[in-house]
């Protein structure tokens, strides 16, 4: 019983941390029409790792270099 009080303080943290993480990287995925990244994200629990390098590196847009 003492275990099952002790994770789950633990627990609610993790999840507070990972989800706003995950909502903000699953709606630039769908955005931006990255479906790969999109089921990447949906699956894989990497305690917001992944999400936050999609949101930082991955999900900016190119850049028009033409100048127009």
């Amino acid at each position: 019983m003492e275990q099952i009080l002790f994770s789950t303080p633990i627990l609610l943290l993790i999840l507070a941390w990972t989800l706003p993480w995950k909502a903000v990287a699953l709606w630039k995925a769908a955005k931006n029409s990255h479906k790969k990244w999109f089921a990447a994200l949906l699956l894989l629990n990497t305690l917001a790792i992944l999400e936050i390098t999609y949101i930082f590196y991955f999900s900016k847009k190119p850049t028009d270099k033409t100048g127009i």
